[in-house]
């Protein structure tokens, strides 16, 4: 088969890769249908995040039909649609059980494989998918294979991000960076009961687009600081969604926060410490929640609820792109060529 491999720093292919296979009774193949291209793809693809094998199949978002599982698969057809979270869980371990599928005891994240061993991702004609009972959701009907593809990772995480923040009808609430993410967190911090949601990102589209959601902007942390506490009296936002994964925005994540006010952190960091000090944080009582979204289960909580309407998810899609066309695909994302706010593959 043919994929989308890793290939460098800036660098990516499309070329043939081994075809997967059952490896374990649990496994199912998936005919991907559309997959993702997210902002945690570039963390490796700019050098961020090392460690990526050469070959490796990018992606971690995808949909598509089953073509064949395993002897102890019990809950899949073949022909069944089905969507995926960015990481595996078996749904019975200590952490599955208590919702929090990200910290499965047997996880691995797709499209992550290091010295050898991992997974391939989904921006391929075919993944293996392990554990395939506890990660694959069927796609309820009503519910686009677009609005699925967002949920399985985007959507879940900004709505993970909101409950972090402890969104409540009279509170002041940041997001800092407007990605697809950001402005999924946006949405669902309205969901959630917020009234005043500040957005923060240099990007006029994107500030855009968080304004006809109903979002006050800003461009720059200057304008940031100051509509915050013209919205506050002085005092700081009561939460603060940074989701950015880079020092600078979770530093003005820290300045944008009231004494005693909750930062949810989102954003992928990869550097190895704080862009805030300890007595910084003991200054300002500050609340500080992070990790990876269990989207496995957030998947489970509201695909439902998207697929009679709650929300309406498929326009944040804006550009598509087959998979011989990744070093294209990459390079608009990458550098936000085109207005591109979320780009998909399609396979033909």
């Amino acid at each position: 088969m043919q994929g989308v491999c890793f290939q460098g720093v800036e660098s990516v292919r499309f070329g043939d890769v081994a075809e997967p296979r059952i490896e374990f009774p649990t496994d199912a193949i998936v005919h991907v249908e559309m997959a993702g291209l997210c902002g945690s793809d570039l963390h490796p693809f700019f050098g961020r995040e090392r460690g990526l094998d050469v070959g490796t199949v990018m992606g971690h978002e995808f949909v598509g039909k089953v073509v064949e599982f395993g002897s102890e698969v019990k809950s899949l057809r073949v022909g069944q649609r089905v969507f995926a979270p960015f990481s595996t869980s078996c749904g019975e371990c200590f952490y599955c059980k208590r919702g929090l599928t990200s910290r499965c005891v047997e996880n691995q994240l797709f499209g992550w494989r290091s010295s050898g061993r991992g997974l391939h991702g989904g921006q391929a004609q075919f993944v293996r998918v392990p554990l395939a009972d506890g990660t694959l959701v069927p796609v309820p009907q009503g519910l686009s294979p677009e609005s699925a593809l967002l949920l399985g990772d985007n959507f879940s995480t900004g709505y993970y991000s909101a409950e972090l923040a402890h969104v409540q009808p009279d509170g002041v609430y940041c997001v800092v960076g407007c990605g697809t993410v950001g402005l999924m967190s946006i949405l669902a911090a309205g969901k959630l009961g917020a009234r005043t949601i500040i957005a923060v990102d240099p990007v006029a589209e994107r500030r855009k687009q968080a304004e006809s959601m109903g979002a006050l902007v800003a461009a720059d942390e200057t304008a940031a600081l100051d509509l915050v506490k013209s919205k506050t009296n002085g005092r700081g936002a009561d939460g603060v969604m940074e989701l950015v994964g880079l020092p600078a925005a979770q530093r003005l994540a820290y300045q944008l926060i009231r004494p005693g006010g909750v930062m949810s952190v989102i954003g992928c960091h990869c550097d190895d410490r704080f862009a805030f000090s300890p007595v910084d944080a003991y200054d300002k009582n500050l609340v500080y929640k992070t990790g990876r979204c269990p989207a496995r289960y957030y998947m489970g909580l509201l695909a439902e609820k998207v697929a009679t309407g709650w929300v309406q998810l498929d326009s944040f899609i804006t550009h598509r792109f087959r998979f011989d066309e990744c070093v294209s695909a990459f390079d608009v994302f990458a550098n936000r060529k085109n207005g591109c706010l979320k780009a998909v593959f399609v396979n033909d």
